[in-house]
């Protein structure tokens, strides 16, 4: 509601009535703006009129054979130049707003994550869209589906055990897992060792490392060489997983690829088996029935046109082979 007299003013005020003005002192004769506006020059004459009533004074002195604004009426055709030219801009502004990304991306991720994909993504949407905002969270590859299930996330990466129907999975990366120990472990530093080596060793897992769950390759290569393990630790964490393996506390399986710098530090140990190590696919997984910002979508076009125009050999990551 207006609150004071321009307030009410410009509620009230006809803005056709400016645009006709200006028309007619472009033109300096009431009858050429009529020709101008595709409108009869009577028409015109009652918009000026009705214009200079609701500014209280003359914008032109017209009589026989003369033409001419009066001070106010200048002041006015400024003002109205200056009006018109940013409304003139309300729609290239409007489009290039409309068209601009920004908005908040959250992305929900399995602990162990790690792909020079998502990296180069995350450092280009923030250098080429300075309004685009992350929240990354961590949580089991179950837990991770269930937020893209509710659609309370952008997406998610994750391992995949059993697909839910509702949601796309698109084949992300590759990675492989291998065995190691810590420093206080008898097995450290120790050369040729054999998978008997380690058959009776504690473990440290992920409590997805199960015959029913997504580590199940992991489960399946324990079981096939007779590896009865007692776990002493398990965490749906790497950062955690990895650090009661260092501690000493048993050996365990981490991602290849994610370990070279410990394995390069001395602060892990690499345990047979040293060939074919088992391998684990991480998915892209997202909700085709979510709506998204324009954020949200520019991630993932990033991250699928990465993901089809980078080979599934150049997606694989083998990390350190001993």
């Amino acid at each position: 509601m207006p609150r004071n007299e321009n307030d009410k003013f410009v509620f009230q005020l006809d803005w056709n009535l400016l645009r006709t003005f200006v028309v007619i002192a472009e033109e300096s004769s009431i009858s050429r703006a009529a020709n101008r506006l595709m409108r009869g020059q009577p028409a015109v004459s009652l918009a000026l009129q009705r214009l200079e009533h609701e500014m209280g004074c003359t914008l032109i002195e017209r009589g026989k054979g003369s033409f001419r604004l009066t001070a106010a009426g200048r002041r006015l055709f400024e003002e109205c130049d200056g009006i018109f030219t940013d409304v003139s801009r309300l729609r290239d502004v409007t489009k290039r707003a409309s068209q601009n990304v920004s908005g908040n991306v959250t992305i929900c991720l399995a602990s162990h994550v790690i792909s020079p994909i998502l990296n180069d993504m995350l450092r280009v949407m923030n250098q080429t869209y300075r309004d685009i905002t992350f929240v990354i969270q961590t949580a089991t590859s179950h837990q991770v589906a269930r937020s893209v299930l509710e659609r309370d996330v952008s997406f998610g990466i994750c391992l995949v055990n059993q697909r839910i129907h509702e949601l796309k999975y698109t084949l992300f990366y590759r990675e492989f897992f291998g065995f190691f120990c810590g420093k206080p472990h008898p097995l450290f530093g120790k050369s040729g060792l054999t998978l008997r080596d380690i058959q009776h060793c504690d473990t440290v897992s992920f409590e997805t490392d199960d015959l029913n769950d997504a580590l199940r390759p992991i489960a399946l290569l324990r079981e096939k060489w007779g590896m009865h393990h007692r776990t002493v630790g398990k965490s749906s964490q790497l950062e955690e997983v990895r650090r009661m393996i260092e501690c000493g506390l048993g050996i365990g399986a981490l991602p290849l690829h994610v370990v070279e710098r410990e394995l390069r530090d001395g602060h892990l140990w690499r345990l047979p088996p040293y060939q074919n190590p088992p391998a684990i696919d991480i998915f892209l997984t997202q909700h085709p029935k979510k709506r998204m910002n324009r954020a949200e979508m520019a991630c993932l076009e990033y991250l699928h046109q990465a993901i089809q125009e980078l080979p599934l050999t150049d997606r694989t990551y083998h990390g350190s082979t001993h």
